[in-house]
Parts: structure tokens; C-alpha cells; sequence
């Protein structure tokens, strides 16, 4: 029975290198797998159940109205006035407006959780920009891309989110453990860039210099985003609501903000609902075909088999987290965040209760790996969304400027793992 399971893993990925869209290679391998060691009819109760039950919780709602808050403030154009802001601020410095995407980036996912989104918003914002002042390719494109990850550190994230779920971890907690390392990879990124254009001009020359009362009118384009993100993160950590009640408090301020501003248009509206509902109709496909495929993969016995084979091994902790590592690096080769999640979760949790690894940390350790797999080739999704959007530059000039920002999330990783209350400290210090 082990041997079918494992046989319909090997199927899937076989699958996945055919690029097969990841929800069908899930749920085929999950449906034929089944009905094969059991009966059809009993699959599709099984799928029946699933639907009720993981696709219809209540803490997935979140998921695409989360999504809906940045789709808005894209199309409203209260994204390219953070960017102008802070490239006020920041945008004099060597490479400072490639900078000035890092922290835009880190900031619109403070309002959004998602990768893809924060790629595709700050591409069409900025890389007009970094054209007009001659950046070079590589580190443009390599900066706007990574930086786009930042979105799934930032809370609310969506990689919390479902890890959340996955877990019965607390959100909010995930939430907190996220800050202090999405802010030192910003910090990260910011200080390569700097160091990068100082060297090297050329490769990033120095934007416009402003007067403080310039910058200091530009920040009134911010507080609407700082609101939305005072009320929804302050309201989950006081108590007030839940991540999902917070979600709807945030999409209700962020009409309100845009329609006091004059920016809420049906236009607008429609667009940012259509991109939220291509975004939750995909997640949402990827979760119930995980669930079945995890159900596929219990009742052949191979989830066990693979657990207790690790469990047997006697890897040290350190051991343990470097052999995952190397596999979420293979993983992203393949899926996309959502799908390396709920594919490797359900296997990783029980050997992470066996080795007392704290749940909270694991799970910020898990989203940077899956950030990492957002830049891999050959999937790398924020690569292929960067090169919609500046069709111009080459995937293999993309794929080249991420290099060094994918280094510099594993730099981050050994960091969280050398010290892990860079993760704990703030959840523990809040909750």
C-alpha cells in the first residue's frame, strides 16, 4: 500500500515538470490515487467532505479580502504615492531608488500579504522609473522581484495564513514573528543595493534631491495606508477581532479611505475584484486539491512511512532543518508558496513536535524558504510575473539579479536559526 503512495508522489512530480498547473497535478494524482485503494464514489464523498470542511473555513475568507486591499490601493493609485514618498526620503542615496522599491514593497505588503500582487503593482509603479534614470537591468529587475517576497513576511501574509490553518498555529502570532525578520531582510536588501551603487554608480545612479519640506508634504500620501494597518494589525492584537473580522474591518477602510480621496471608481472596483478573484479561485483550488492529496497519501500509509523514516534517521535538529532547507530549495523548482506549503506541512509538523521545535519560529523559517522558491528557476513565480511586466528584459537577466537576493534570504535563515528569538521574541513579548 506504502509503494502506491509513494508511486503517486512520483506521479505528481512527474506532473509538475510537465507543467501541469499545480492544483490538477494534486488533485489527479489525490482522486485516481484514491479511487484506486478504495471506490469512486467513496473519493468523491471524500472531496464532498474537503470542500465543506477545509474549503469553506472561516479563516480562509481572509485570504482573498487581504488580496482584495492591495489590488485596490493598486488601482486607485495609492501605492504610487507610498513609492513617491519614500523615494523623496531615500531616492538621493546610490542605487536609491531600487531602495526605494525594497521599502515600497515591504510597505504595500503591510496592506496586501501577497508576492505576486506587491511584484506586479511595484513593476508597473517603478520600473518606469528605473528606466528614466538608466538602471541597469540585472539589478533592477533582480531588486524589484525579490523584493516583492517582503510581502509574505510583512503581516498580514498569506504564507501565515495558511500555515495558520495548516497548523492551528495562532495567526496573530505568526503575524508578530514575521516583523523583525521581514525587516531585516529589508534592511538587507537596501544595504546590497547601496553597497552594489556605491562601487559601481553606473548601475544604479543617484535619483532627485528634495527639500525636507518636500518630503515632509509627501508623507500625506502614507496615511492612509498607516491607518488601514494601525486598525487591522492593532485590532488583531487587542483583542478586538480576528484575522478574518480583521481582514473585512481593513477592506472597509480602504473603500472608505479611497472613496474620501475621490479614488473609488467602478473602473477600480472591477479590476481589483477580478485580480482577487483569479488569486482566491487559484489558492482555493490548491487547498481542497492538497487536503485530498494528503487523505491519498494517509490512507496508503506513505505520510507515516516518510515521517517515521526521518524520525529514524537520528538527525540532529541542525541536521533536520538542513535537510528541509535543501528541500524546500528543490520544491521551489516546482510549486508555488501555496503548494509547497500544503504539500510539505502535514509532513515537516510531526517531526517538528518530535524535534520541540517551536511552531511560531518553524513557520516564519517555512515562509522564507517558500520566499526563496518564489525566485528559483525554472518556476520562480515573481520572475515570470516581473517579465510580464517588463517584457523587455530577458528571463535569464531576472533570474541572474535574484541570485544574490535569494543569498541574502538564506543569510536570513542561518540568522533565524543562530538566533532563533529573532522570530519569538516579539510574538512572546506581545501575546
Amino acid at each position: 500500500m506504502i509503494a502506491i503512495g509513494y508511486t503517486g508522489l512520483a506521479v505528481m512530480v512527474a506532473l509538475l515538470f510537465m507543467g501541469v498547473p499545480v492544483t490538477f497535478s494534486l488533485g489527479v494524482v489525490a482522486v485516481v490515487g484514491l479511487s484506486y485503494v478504495t471506490n469512486f464514489s467513496g473519493v468523491m464523498q471524500q472531496a464532498i467532505m474537503v470542500v465543506n470542511q477545509e474549503g469553506t473555513n472561516f479563516i480562509i475568507i481572509c485570504i482573498p479580502l487581504f488580496v482584495f486591499m492591495g489590488k485596490m490601493i493598486y488601482h486607485t493609485g495609492i501605492a504610487k504615492e507610498l513609492f513617491e514618498c519614500i523615494e523623496r526620503w531615500i531616492g538621493f542615496m546610490p542605487g536609491g531608488l531600487a531602495m526605494s522599491a525594497v521599502v515600497t514593497c515591504a510597505g504595500f505588503g503591510a496592506v496586501t500579504g501577497s508576492s505576486v500582487a506587491s511584484v506586479a503593482t511595484m513593476a508597473t509603479i517603478i520600473r518606469p522609473e528605473l528606466k528614466r534614470y538608466d538602471y541597469d537591468d540585472e539589478l533592477s529587475s533582480g531588486a524589484l522581484t525579490s523584493a516583492g517576497t517582503l510581502a509574505v513576511l510583512i503581516p498580514p501574509s498569506l504564507g501565515f495564513i495558511m500555515y495558520g490553518v495548516l497548523t492551528d498555529t495562532s495567526i496573530g502570532g505568526l503575524f508578530l514573528a514575521g516583523v523583525v525578520p521581514g525587516l531585516l531582510l529589508t534592511a538587507l536588501y537596501c544595504s546590497y543595493i547601496f553597497i552594489r551603487c556605491s562601487m559601481n554608480p553606473k548601475l544604479g545612479p543617484r535619483g532627485a534631491s528634495y527639500s525636507l519640506l518636500t518630503r515632509i508634504v509627501s508623507l500625506k500620501g502614507t496615511w492612509g495606508l498607516v491607518l488601514i494597518f494601525i486598525i487591522v494589525i492593532g485590532g488583531i492584537y487587542g483583542g478586538l477581532f480576528t484575522p478574518t473580522e480583521a481582514s473585512g474591518v481593513g477592506v472597509a477602510g480602504v473603500l472608505l479611505i479611497c472613496a474620501a480621496r475621490r479614488r473609488l471608481t467602478w473602473r477600480a472596483t472591477r479590476a481589483a475584484m477580478i485580480d482577487t478573484g483569479l488569486v482566491a479561485a487559484m489558492i482555493w483550488g490548491i487547498i481542497v486539491s492538497g487536503y485530498l492529496l494528503a487523505r491519498f497519501l494517509a490512507v496508503t500509509g506513505a505520510s507515516q512511512g516518510l515521517v517515521t523514516f526521518v524520525a529514524e534517521m537520528g538527525l540532529s535538529k541542525v541536521g533536520f532543518l538542513i535537510a528541509i532547507s535543501i528541500i524546500y530549495l528543490i520544491l521551489g523548482m516546482l510549486l508555488d508558496m501555496f503548494g509547497m506549503l500544503i504539500l510539505t506541512i502535514p509532513f515537516f509538523f510531526p517531526l517538528v513536535q518530535h524535534y520541540g521545535i517551536d511552531p511560531i519560529w518553524f513557520g516564519t523559517y517555512a515562509v522564507i524558504m517558500c520566499e526563496i522558491g518564489l525566485l528559483t528557476p525554472p518556476v520562480g513565480v515573481n520572475v515570470f510575473v516581473m517579465h510580464d511586466m517588463a517584457p523587455d528584459i530577458p528571463l535569464k537577466t531576472i533570474f541572474k539579479g535574484i541570485m544574490p537576493f535569494a543569498a541574502l534570504n538564506l543569510v536570513c535563515v542561518v540568522l533565524l536559526e543562530c538566533f532563533p528569538r529573532l522570530a519569538t521574541w516579539l510574538p512572546y513579548k506581545i501575546l
